[in-house]
């Protein structure tokens, strides 16, 4: 591991971080810097470092954001994953998600919600805070920038999950403060603009010794794909731009390298939440954990969750080294030199490769389960390929073969005999080349089912799977509901 992945210094610091820290409802804020912990002699940026930091954990830490619930909602969804696990384990969850059965009851779906609304909270909690202070000093601004941009990426996940959500940015001091009706869509993308736009204004371009932490980068990538959503694709394609040639970010050459251990921070990460696992330490949550293949003794490595479909499998080109990144096929060789075992007894002929670990990382640690890789939530590759979608939607096709190459040539690495160029500069064919160039490229990282909604393509590609237009949205949790006192009203057709 690297360096700056080891844990700081612990002091008696940390009773008084989880007394300051309780207020934002969070559970736990025991980590490395900067993802939840520090001490007085480390705060350098601000007199809200610490609570700037308690963000960052309770992405990873809060139930419903950064944990299995990331990938029910995210990908399992979608034509390219499918529940996994063995046949009666989560059978419910898996006929809800995989075909389409939404519900408004209890459970993964209320945990989204909720979990999103939550970090929110600790997001305005910290704002109002430095409002509150009076304080005009550049590190006290780039703490409120954090929270903003933190926010804007809540309300854009809540977004694409929900559509319509309310817009909640007080500090929240009784109960009532949380009871207020949706807001439209374009009042609510308003919104995560004015959040992001503050925040690229007022974060640094990187945060060398604090892998993980929110950049400008990271606002401005996020602008760049809501206005993809939106179909604004002049701005879409100029925030892209300022990302590209901010000289911040290199595609990694190795797309196998990528989804290594190696791979973490690496040139290519715009945004990562942060693993450790050392020694008697362990912050991470259940995310790769229970997607890790579900065997027994040195193959018992998870729970067997959110594996590839055989969809997913016939959909790549022909040598593509990025299918045997991202697919693990039982009864075959890993990678590493070992047979992963056959299916049967395996319950699943494929699993998710990028939530494989390193066999001698597994040794290292003494360990199965993958507790310590990073979760790329934002990374380079989009961005270019939002250039490239942007591009070609804003008559641009020559900019857009450009880009969409970037992507396909590191795909390719030496072997030239692979993966030709597209050259076509027909919109149509280029628009059809990079749906494709996005589907592989991000497999099972939860982008396809938001890609397919918005380029309106869901109910064509997932109608044989159960989707209907309602389901572009989720119904909200009947109990967010029922709470509201009949304020909040249900997604249409639920």
């Amino acid at each position: 591991m690297k360096n700056y992945k080891y844990i700081i210094k612990v002091s008696l610091f940390l009773a008084l971080m989880v007394s300051l820290f309780s207020a934002c409802n969070d559970d736990d804020f025991l980590d490395k810097k900067p993802l939840g912990i520090a001490t007085e002699g480390d705060l350098t940026a601000g007199g809200f470092e610490e609570k700037a930091f308690g963000l960052y954990g309770k992405i990873r830490n809060t139930t419903g954001i950064t944990d299995w619930t990331r990938y029910w909602f995210q990908s399992i969804r979608s034509d390219d994953a499918s529940k996994g696990s063995t046949t009666t384990d989560a059978a419910t969850m898996g006929n809800v998600m995989d075909r389409f059965q939404y519900s408004a009851a209890e459970g993964i779906p209320a945990d989204n919600w909720n979990g999103h609304f939550s970090l929110i909270y600790a997001c305005n909690d910290l704002i109002a805070d430095v409002d509150a202070s009076g304080l005009k000093d550049q590190g006290s601004i780039t703490n409120k920038a954090e929270a903003r941009a933190i926010r804007g990426f809540a309300y854009f996940e809540l977004r694409r999950d929900y559509g319509e959500v309310p817009i909640i940015d007080i500090k929240i001091v009784k109960p009532s403060d949380v009871i207020k009706s949706k807001s439209t869509i374009a009042a609510v993308d308003a919104f995560i603009v004015s959040d992001l736009m503050y925040a690229a204004e007022n974060l640094p371009l990187s945060w060398p010794a604090y892998p993980g932490r929110a950049t400008k980068g990271f606002a401005n990538s996020l602008l760049a794909k809501l206005y993809l959503y939106q179909g604004e694709w002049k701005k879409s394609l100029d925030k892209s731009e300022e990302v590209i040639t901010s000289g911040q970010y290199n595609l990694v050459n190795s797309y196998v390298t990528l989804f290594s251990e190696a791979g973490d921070n690496s040139s290519e990460a715009v945004f990562e939440v942060q693993f450790l696992r050392t020694a008697g330490v362990n912050y991470s949550n259940n995310y790769w954990e229970s997607q890790g293949v579900r065997g027994t003794s040195s193959w018992d490595l998870g729970w067997g969750f959110h594996v590839p479909t055989q969809n997913l499998v016939d959909a790549y080109e022909s040598a593509d080294p990025r299918k045997d990144a991202t697919i693990l096929f039982s009864g075959q060789n890993d990678g590493f030199g070992l047979t992963v075992p056959a299916s049967p007894p395996l319950a699943q002929p494929y699993w998710n490769k990028k939530a494989y670990t390193t066999p001698s990382i597994r040794l290292q640690y003494g360990e199965n389960k993958n507790q310590w890789k990073n979760i790329k939530v934002l990374r380079y590759a989009d961005v270019i390929l939002m250039a490239a979608e942007a591009a070609n939607e804003n008559g641009a096709a020559s900019a857009a073969v450009n880009y969409l190459e970037m992507v396909r040539s590191r795909a390719r690495g030496s072997n030239t005999g692979i993966l030709p160029k597209v050259t076509s500069l027909d919109k149509a064919t280029l628009r059809t080349a990079i749906k494709q160039e996005r589907r592989i490229e991000f497999a099972l990282e939860g982008e396809r089912f938001y890609d397919l909604v918005r380029w309106g393509d869901a109910t064509s590609v997932l109608g044989g799977l159960g989707y209907q237009v309602k389901n572009q949205y989720y119904p909200i949790p009947q109990t967010a509901i029922d709470q509201s006192g009949g304020i909040l009203k249900q997604n249409p057709n639920y």
